[in-house]
């Protein structure tokens, strides 16, 4: 039996054990290991943090029953920021059975780690679905990007969707607040590390504000990608000196009150399940907004 920590009190361990009884169960382990309750490891299983590995394969147990087998090992992630985190409220688009589309709200993960998955998107789709199905990621929204996103159920499904990701036969489209009034439209193709990347400003909305008898610009960009690189959208804007309202990373975020004014708002594509074209699209009550 390995461990890193001598108890449990820590706010960031990992615990590494060896299963050396037939007759144990995945909660006796733990909790002859940790100072936790049993309810509480019940509750850390449930959010993703516990993996057994069982030769070359390691997955997440979430049954605290389980009987375990001499030879595997059980792994505990435990961080306590993490697994406090409060589940974000995500929304059901549209149930096509093989796939769904949800509204992924802004600070909601698109995927876990091995610290937990409670607040990912696809755990939560899993969860929440009726009735319920596996759920398999097949492409990402940044945690501060709100919009729809599409969540597989089968692998089979899950497959075909990223293949169709990675071919770029779904035309994916944002809405953008940002900083004063770019031209439009406009095509910004900077490689990102050295990669293609493609942005298209297809139209320009614009926005003034007042505020202490000072006025500010602002414009709502409608945008579409013809690639997928990461924070793509966010660079290409930065780049040409009308960066995200609230983009701390690549613009003026620091001095901006506000979160992250990104959403992806509409995405259409034909379905590799029935051969019918789809259109899902967001109405501007979940476009970014000034607040």
């Amino acid at each position: 039996m390995t461990v890193s920590t001598p108890n449990a009190q820590n706010d960031r361990f990992e615990k590494h054990l060896n299963v050396s009884s037939e007759t144990m169960t995945a909660i006796d382990i733990l909790a002859e290991s940790t100072d936790f309750s049993r309810q509480k490891i019940k509750q850390i299983m449930q959010q993703g943090a516990v993996w057994l590995t069982q030769g070359k394969s390691t997955r997440r147990i979430r049954r605290a029953s389980k009987k375990l087998s001499i030879g595997q090992k059980l792994h505990l992630y435990y961080d306590a920021h993490i697994l406090s985190q409060s589940d974000f409220d995500a929304q059901l688009i549209a149930d096509e059975n093989d796939y769904s589309i949800w509204f992924k709200p802004s600070g909601m993960l698109s995927q876990g780690s091995k610290f937990g998955d409670h607040s990912a998107i696809y755990r939560w789709a899993e969860t929440h679905l009726q009735p319920q199905r596996n759920a398999f990621l097949v492409h990402r929204l940044d945690r501060a990007t709100s919009g729809l996103i599409i969540i597989a159920h089968s692998k089979k499904a899950a497959t075909a969707l990223s293949n169709m990701f990675s071919d770029r036969s779904i035309d994916k489209y944002y809405k953008a607040l940002v900083h004063d009034v770019p031209e439009a439209p406009q095509t910004l193709n900077e490689p990102i590390e050295n990669k293609k990347a493609i942005t298209k400003i297809l139209q320009v909305d614009k926005i003034i504000n007042e505020t202490n008898n000072k006025s500010t610009h602002y414009s709502l960009l409608d945008i579409q990608i013809l690639t997928g690189k990461k924070h793509q959208i966010r660079q290409h804007l930065a780049n040409i000196k009308h960066p995200i309202v609230g983009d701390r990373l690549y613009g003026n975020g620091k001095n901006d009150s506000i979160d992250l004014c990104l959403t992806a708002y509409k995405m259409t594509f034909i379905s590799p399940f029935d051969q019918q074209k789809k259109h899902y699209e967001l109405g501007s009550d979940y476009y970014p907004k000034l607040k």
